[in-house]
C-alpha cells in the first residue's frame, strides 16, 4: 500500500512510498483512510522523526475489516478515529476504542477535524469541572483547539474570554465568545479555569489572572518562550490555584467515546468544524506550509488516495 513517510530529500520531507500493510491486533480494525487533517504537533514530528517513518494522527474512514475480538464497528462503517502515528497512509490499524462511527449527517472532513483538536478541546477543559456560570479564559483561541473550547465552554454554560488578534474577533464571537481581546493583559479576571497554549509571558500574565482554587491548563507553548514561575505570584489573591499540564496522547482512555461524543454535536449542529483548506495527499506540502505560516484560520484537510 502507499503512505506518505518522511524523506529528507523531498523538498516537502516527504514521499510517497510503498509500505508494508498493517497487522491489525485483535482489538483492532483495519480502516481504509479517506482523509485526514493536519495538527501543529505533527510540524515537530516532521523535524525529529527519521526517515522512512509515516505521520498521521486524525483519519476518517472506512471499516475494511473489523477486529477479530468482536470488539467496535462491523466490516463498511464510517469511522473517526486517533491514532499515534500511520494516519497518512491507505490503510490503518486502529484500537477500537479509539473509533468513533460517523452520523449520517457528518461528512469525512467534517469528522477528519475532530480527533486531536477536538478531543484536546473537551479534555482540557473537564480540568475546570463544571464550567456552568463560570467564567473561562483561552489563549490562541484562534486555533483549532481553541476555536472548539470556546464553543464547548459555551455549550456548558461558561462565560467565555478568548484571546486573539483583531481580524478573528468578529468570527469567536460568532462561535460563542462573549469578551475578545487582542492580548492577556486586556482579560478581565479572575478566571476560574485558563486554557493555556502559548507559553512565555502569556502564562505568567494568566497566573494573575486566575481566580483562588481555579486551574491553569497548559497544553502547548506556540511563543517557544520559558516562564519564570515562583510562589509568589499565587498569593495573595491566588490561592489553592494549580497549574495542569495537558497531552493527549496521556489524558486517558476512552478517546473513541469522546470523538463520538463531538460528533453528535456536529451533527446537531452544535459545533462548527470550520475547514478552511483542503488538498489531495499529494499536495500535502501546500498544506504545511500554509500551517507553519498561520495563513488561515480553522483546520487543514487531506484527502488520501485517488
Amino acid at each position: 500500500m502507499l503512505a506518505l513517510v518522511i524523506s529528507s530529500d523531498s523538498a516537502t520531507g516527504l514521499r510517497l512510498a510503498e509500505v508494508e500493510e498493517p497487522r491489525p491486533l485483535a482489538d483492532e480494525a483495519l480502516v481504509s483512510v479517506h482523509a485526514t487533517s493536519l495538527n501543529r504537533g505533527e510540524l515537530r514530528l516532521l523535524t525529529i522523526r527519521p526517515d522512512g517513518w509515516t505521520p498521521g494522527q486524525d483519519i476518517v474512514g472506512i471499516v475494511e475489516r473489523a477486529a477479530a475480538d468482536g470488539s467496535g464497528p462491523i466490516t463498511g462503517t464510517r469511522v473517526a478515529a486517533l491514532v499515534d502515528q500511520a494516519g497518512w497512509a491507505e490503510r490503518v490499524a486502529v484500537s477500537t476504542d479509539r473509533l468513533a462511527v460517523l452520523p449520517d449527517e457528518v461528512s469525512f472532513a467534517s469528522a477528519a477535524t475532530l480527533p486531536v483538536a477536538g478531543t484536546t478541546a473537551l479534555r482540557t477543559l473537564r480540568h475546570g469541572g463544571d464550567l456552568a456560570g463560570l467564567k473561562v479564559l483561552i489563549t490562541g483561541a484562534s486555533g483549532a483547539v481553541g476555536r472548539f473550547q470556546i464553543q464547548i465552554a459555551r455549550e456548558q454554560g461558561a462565560s467565555v474570554t478568548a484571546i486573539a488578534a483583531a481580524r478573528h474577533h468578529e468570527d469567536l464571537r460568532e462561535l460563542g465568545a462573549e469578551q475578545i481581546v487582542e492580548s492577556i493583559e486586556q482579560a478581565e479576571g479572575p478566571f476560574s479555569l485558563i486554557t493555556e497554549s502559548v507559553g512565555g509571558e502569556s502564562l505568567a500574565r494568566a497566573i494573575e489572572r486566575i481566580a483562588p482554587a481555579g486551574t491553569i491548563v497548559m497544553f502547548g507553548s506556540s511563543s517557544g518562550e520559558l516562564t519564570p514561575i515562583g510562589f509568589r505570584q499565587f498569593v495573595p489573591g491566588h490561592e489553592g490555584a494549580r497549574l495542569q499540564t495537558f497531552a493527549y496522547y496521556t489524558s486517558g482512555s476512552a478517546i473513541g467515546a469522546d470523538i463520538a461524543a463531538l460528533l453528535a454535536l456536529v451533527a446537531a449542529g452544535r459545533l462548527d468544524t470550520r475547514i478552511a483548506l483542503t488538498v489531495p495527499w499529494t499536495n500535502i506540502g501546500q498544506a504545511l506550509d500554509a500551517l507553519r505560516q498561520r495563513s488561515f484560520s480553522g483546520k487543514a484537510v487531506v484527502t488520501i488516495g485517488g
